[in-house]
């Protein structure tokens, strides 16, 4: 769970960079389209895309499954727990990511992420 405390710093980050440098507008859009990208739900389909596609490597595989299998996740009322462990994986793996320097693996990653949404940086 530790791994998933980083990583949620790290991928915020990254919404928040990608979304800054898009767009110049408010604060208060800014932070309704950050929390439609960092949320479980989002978060969840990001995974099911990499996984999809192949696009985890073995060891990226297994700390994912990790988190995702940790004990004590407890999903909040708008995503189902499926959601919230999938994403407590995605941040188990932008942690280690983060942690063993590879963080162009982690822009890689985050891109297919991103994809998901679309351009939704007019609300």
């Amino acid at each position: 769970m530790a791994l998933a405390f980083i990583g949620d710093g790290v991928y915020e980050i990254k919404v928040r960079e990608k979304i800054i440098l898009s767009a110049n507008m408010p604060a208060d859009k800014l932070h309704r389209l950050t929390i439609k990208r960092v949320c479980a739900e989002y978060q969840a389909q990001a995974v099911h895309k990499w996984l999809e596609n192949d696009l985890l490597d073995e060891q990226e595989t297994d700390i994912f499954k990790r988190g995702r299998n940790a004990k004590g996740v407890a999903a909040p009322k708008h995503s189902t727990i499926s959601q919230y462990r999938a994403a407590t994986g995605l941040e188990c793996l932008f942690g280690f990511l983060y942690l063993t320097g590879r963080d162009d693996r982690i822009d890689e990653l985050f891109s297919c992420a991103w994809e998901i949404g679309g351009d939704e940086l007019e609300l």
